[in-house]
């Protein structure tokens, strides 16, 4: 008998309804690097630190704050003691909550506890009906109200794709009022500009209110130094609006091994910690106590053509060894998540996305950017991949858990009711247990084949791509005060009407 296929609003509906918290994880860290390989790549941090240093660029205001501190600066490269810069790493939380509008939605990222966001950045979208094309504010709208509607997805990002038609000098202030609007989970704010993150950080105050972001962290910059060993003003200016008003900073070295590192993964690992606990250093003298995130984003890359390749062995390697580094410094970690260097939702990308989102899971990352609708090595945002992606984080959420060992899972009294040789499908202890027993991915289709063939002998990207329309189908606007919402929407317009529009 065929299985009864939801419509697509049912469907979207039933995913819409479910809770959405961050990972609390039960499984205890992978620690892959013995004790001494570790001592040897920590004094590879210190001898970069200290010896070869960092580059600090373009923004004098960060070397006064260096050469008050006491750093060694000399033209722009900055060097300093590891073990202060180490002491400085200290006073960034090990673990804070981001605060988001609707408080059952706020995370916690670091500890024991694992979020998941999508991809970040991407100037192209792609989905079945619509194929490849440059992202634009109607698909970034999509993009964010299904981050917003999915229960896998524990933050919304920023940069789902870039919308292509807005002003390069506008598109910030459109992208945050869009997340501030059609979502309330946790997002992020924009950083290529100063006056960009400044724009993001007064947004911000005006949705959760001076009191509140006083005391919490409501908003994060995600930003990239320049590896190899720069730091530009870009990150400099971003830290100093972030972590100056108390918010968070994460900060990630994009090492293509080979290109911006050394093709040694060793080397590229402590290259990254370096870069990123000089930038963690500067945080905590700008403001100590501001949140901070640690992040590894480390690449092979083909030798032959210098593009980058994703699941492969070297960067999953890269992400157990920095997630036992950034413990031992005591910052949470940001890694990449579902990585694939696929133009489409194939085989190839399933398998580079599994491998790269396991090692991210199981090495620690506390802050998973990039966790689903990674294609094209991150140049294009992929509908079917978003909710192909997020369908399997419910499955890592599951099994980070770990295994459950109370009386009720040990079932002794289903062992009591039941016979040998009997079955267990009746039984009282199943019927208690059945709805929550498995996890069951929305989206797999694990039927015997002729109902699979009454069902259409639809593949996967096919159940994605009406997945995602019911989604979408079925969405609601979460409720936003409306003197807030004007708020926002009268800066927003002033802004424009102060900013000359370029685009580029």
């Amino acid at each position: 008998m065929a299985r009864r296929v939801r419509s697509r609003r049912d469907t979207g509906a039933a995913l819409s309804a479910l809770p959405s918290p961050h990972v609390r994880r039960g499984l205890p860290f992978f620690d892959v690097i013995d004790e001494e390989t570790l001592v040897r790549l920590e004094a590879q941090v210190n001898w970069l630190i200290e010896v070869n240093g960092v580059e600090f660029r373009d923004d004098p205001e960060a070397h006064r704050i260096w050469k008050d501190a006491g750093a060694d600066i000399q033209g722009t490269r900055v060097r300093a003691d590891a073990q202060w810069i180490r002491e400085l790493c200290a006073k960034a939380p090990s673990e804070f909550t981001q605060v988001a509008r609707n408080p059952a939605r706020s995370v916690t990222i670091g500890g024991t506890h694992q979020v998941f966001a999508p991809i970040y950045g991407a100037p192209f979208v792609r989905d079945l009906a619509g194929g490849r094309r440059y992202g634009d504010m109607a698909s970034f709208e999509k993009l964010v109200k299904l981050a917003y509607m999915h229960p896998n997805l524990h933050h919304t990002g920023l940069v789902i794709c870039e919308p292509c038609d807005v002003p390069v000098s506008h598109r910030h202030l459109d992208m945050i009022l869009s997340h501030m609007t059609a979502s309330d989970k946790p997002h992020l704010g924009a950083i290529t500009e100063m006056s960009r993150a400044q724009d993001s950080v007064d947004m911000a105050e005006i949705l959760h209110g001076r009191d509140v972001m006083d005391r919490q962290c409501v908003i994060m910059g995600n930003v990239n130094t320049n590896s190899p060993l720069l730091v530009d003003k870009v990150v400099t200016e971003a830290i100093r609006v972030y972590c100056g008003r108390g918010q968070g900073i994460i900060v990630v070295p994009f090492i293509l091994s080979g290109a911006m590192g050394p093709v040694s993964t060793a080397a590229s690992v402590t290259q990254a910690m370096a870069e990123a606990m000089m930038c963690c250093a500067f945080a905590q003298l700008v403001r100590p106590g501001a949140p901070f995130v640690l992040g590894n984003f480390l690449s092979s890359m083909s030798l032959k053509s210098g593009a980058p390749t994703f699941g492969m062995p070297e960067p999953v390697i890269s992400n157990y060894a920095i997630g036992q580094m950034a413990r031992r410094v005591g910052l949470p970690l940001r890694c990449g998540g579902s990585l694939t260097a696929s133009k489409i939702e194939d085989a190839q990308a399933a398998y580079e996305s599994a491998d790269s989102m396991h090692s991210t899971a199981l090495a620690g990352a506390h802050f998973v950017l990039h966790a689903a609708g990674w294609l094209e090595g991150g140049l294009c945002t992929g509908f079917e991949k978003l909710v192909m992606d997020a369908d399997r984080l419910g499955a890592y959420q599951k099994f980070l858990g770990g295994l459950d060992a109370s009386d009720e899972a040990l079932a002794r009294d289903a062992y009591k009711e039941v016979d040998p040789a009997g079955h267990f499908l009746g039984c009282a202890h199943t019927m208690r247990n059945y709805q929550t027993a498995f996890y069951e991915p929305a989206l797999s289709d694990s039927e015997n084949v002729e109902s699979w063939e009454d069902g259409g002998s639809m593949d996967m990207r096919v159940r994605a791509h009406a997945r995602w329309n019911a989604l979408l189908d079925a969405y609601q606007p979460p409720k936003l005060d409306e003197a807030k919402e004007e708020e926002l929407r009268a800066y927003v317009a002033r802004r424009k009407s102060e900013i000359p529009e370029a685009w580029y």
